[in-house]
């Protein structure tokens, strides 16, 4: 199954206002569904379902003396530049948590050879962006939201989630629920 780690967001009133206006520009954009929307700790790809125990024990591992926190959504911007945008994100402001959670599983999960990422960036991504169409639009939609908040969110919980992919779109299913 194909699976990651992540803080669900849900569907928060600004973002969804947010996406509306996205929808506007004329573009290849694939837009997250509100429901979907979270923040990814870490990545695993596809794992055997054997391996959930270890994963649940890792992120037990990487969340000790790490209460619920509060975060604060705001600013925008694009993956990997504003000159080559292929994801479009809302950053995810906390005092350190979501760094030291995605650290300690980097460290955690590699021990059961899970490839480890360079650097995290709190962010939780809106959309893809498929080409270039629109990109002067993009470049000016960013411009007006890059300091704007949309909300705060309470981080209770961290969730392993099993992705299905279809081509209308991804199923997310919490397979475990780990509270902070």
């Amino acid at each position: 199954m194909r699976a990651f780690i992540a803080i669900d967001i849900g569907e928060k009133e600004e973002v969804v206002e947010l996406l509306k206006e996205l929808k506007k520009i004329k573009g290849r954009m694939k837009l997250v569904e509100p429901k979907n929307i979270h923040l990814t700790l870490k990545f695993l790809g596809e794992i055997d379902e054997g391996m959930i125990g270890n994963i649940k024990e890792s992120i037990k591992k990487s969340i000790e003396g790490i209460s619920p926190f509060t975060a604060n959504l705001s600013g925008l911007g694009v993956f990997p530049s504003v000159d080559y945008m292929r994801v479009l994100w809302i950053g995810f402001k906390d005092e350190g948590q979501t760094k030291k959670i995605a650290s300690e599983l980097e460290k955690e999960l590699h021990k059961y050879g899970f490839k480890k990422e360079k650097g995290f960036t709190p962010h939780i991504t809106i959309a893809r962006i498929k080409s270039k169409e629109g990109k002067e639009e993009i470049k000016k939609f960013i411009e007006r939201y890059k300091e704007k908040s949309f909300g705060e969110v309470e981080c209770s919980e961290i969730r392993l989630k099993k992705s299905i992919l279809r081509p209308e779109g991804p199923i997310y299913e919490t397979i475990e629920e780990i509270k902070l």
